[in-house]
Parts: C-alpha cells; sequence; structure tokens
C-alpha cells in the first residue's frame, strides 16, 4: 500500500490540509471541480521554471489563488508587471473575479516539487541523469530533510530499452501517517522520449501536541 497510494492525498486530514477549500452544491461542485484543475495546469503552462511547488485555491467573492514557489521574482515581474498580466488573463479564460498571492519558499532544496523540477530540467537539458539526482540529494539532506527517495524511469540516457532507477538517502516512512512526506511527479520531454521522475522527502514527524503550541504561540505573537 505505501509503495502505490499518493502520500499527499494519504495524509489529508490527518497531518495536511486541503489544496482547494470551498463549498459547492452537487450541480455546481463538478464545474468547481474542474475549473481548480485547469487554473493550476493554466498557471504551470504559461510560468516554467519559476520553482513552483504547489497552488491554494480559495473561494469566497473572489477566487483567490496562492502560489508557493522558490523564485517569487519570476512570478510578480518587474514592479509586479507579469503578476498583473496573469491574473488578468485568468479572468479572461475563466470568467471568475481572482486575486494571486505570492508565497516563498524558505527551504526550496528540501521540497520535493522543487527538486524533481530541477531533475526534469537537467534531464531535458540533456545532463546524466545519475549525476543530476546525486546532486539533489545531496542538497537536500543538506537542506535538512531526513530522507529522500527519487525514482526515474524510461529510456534513460537514451537507452534502447526502458528501465527504472531508483536513488535514496536517509529514511522514507511511508506507513507513518504522522510522518511528513512531500511527493511530487515531474516528466522530462526529450528527443527519446519522455522520462518520469518522482520525489519523495521526508521532513520529521508531524504531533498535534507540537501544532497546538506552534498555534497558541502564533496568536499570542
Amino acid at each position: 500500500m505505501g509503495q502505490k497510494v499518493n502520500p499527499n492525498g494519504f495524509r489529508i486530514g490527518i497531518i495536511a490540509g486541503w489544496p482547494s477549500t470551498w463549498f459547492a452544491a452537487k450541480k455546481k461542485y463538478r464545474e468547481l471541480f474542474l475549473q481548480d484543475a485547469g487554473i493550476k495546469k493554466y498557471i504551470r503552462a504559461h510560468i516554467t521554471d519559476a520553482g513552483i511547488s504547489s497552488i491554494e485555491i480559495e473561494r469566497a467573492k473572489k477566487v483567490i489563488v496562492t502560489i508557493h514557489t522558490s523564485k517569487p521574482g519570476v512570478i510578480i515581474g518587474k514592479q509586479g508587471a507579469a503578476i498583473e498580466d496573469l491574473r488578468k488573463n485568468m479572468e479572461k479564460q475563466f470568467g471568475e473575479s481572482f486575486e494571486v498571492n505570492i508565497r516563498e519558499i524558505r527551504n526550496p532544496d528540501a521540497d520535493a516539487f522543487v527538486i524533481a523540477e530541477n531533475i526534469r530540467g537537467q534531464i531535458e537539458r540533456r545532463m546524466p541523469y545519475r549525476r543530476a539526482i546525486k546532486m539533489a540529494l545531496e542538497k537536500a539532506m543538506q537542506a535538512g530533510a531526513l530522507g529522500v527517495k527519487i525514482r526515474v524511469s524510461g529510456r534513460l540516457n537514451g537507452a534502447e530499452i526502458a528501465r527504472d532507477d531508483l536513488f535514496r538517502e536517509g529514511n522514507i516512512p511511508l506507513h507513518t501517517l504522522r510522518a511528513n512526506i512531500q511527493f511530487a511527479v515531474q516528466h522530462a520531454r526529450t528527443t527519446y522520449g519522455t522520462i518520469g521522475v518522482k520525489v519523495w522527502v521526508y521532513k520529521g514527524m508531524v504531533f498535534k501536541q507540537v501544532q497546538e503550541v506552534q498555534s497558541a504561540s502564533l496568536e499570542h505573537s
């Protein structure tokens, strides 16, 4: 089970929250669900190599989109021009009123999505995949990750027969629900086919008592 279930969805409601927070009636739910998927796809397609980790969507009077990224300057642009263009284009595309917020990832070297994107980019630029992965593993462990697992599959280095290769460092307790494990998938498009990149990053255990203490300290600060 631990090898097949997506670790992000597996932990929703236990140590992780929903990436989309809104409520809709039965008839409206399908429309908004598909729109959420379209918004995320649109942002990732139009903002490339920006180190986007996750996209959160909240619906009130406006659709509030929060983009977690390691390169906020790329999305914001000069004097906020790029983010304003993104907001206007999304309003034209989806017919909704949008508010776009940017949150910087403080530790991108230990973020699964950023690691997967970096490896994808290096494979597409024809860097040997072993070198790219070993560099990513080393950086992630130095950045404070307790465990990292990376699997690549496809025609690796242009080989005739597709195969997969697994690299791991540290501990990855997939079955432990209180373990904070982040999972990401990327696809490198190469001249000899598509290379799949999967990344698991273990960042430590999450306990309710710790969460309650942290929330109480934020309220008093």
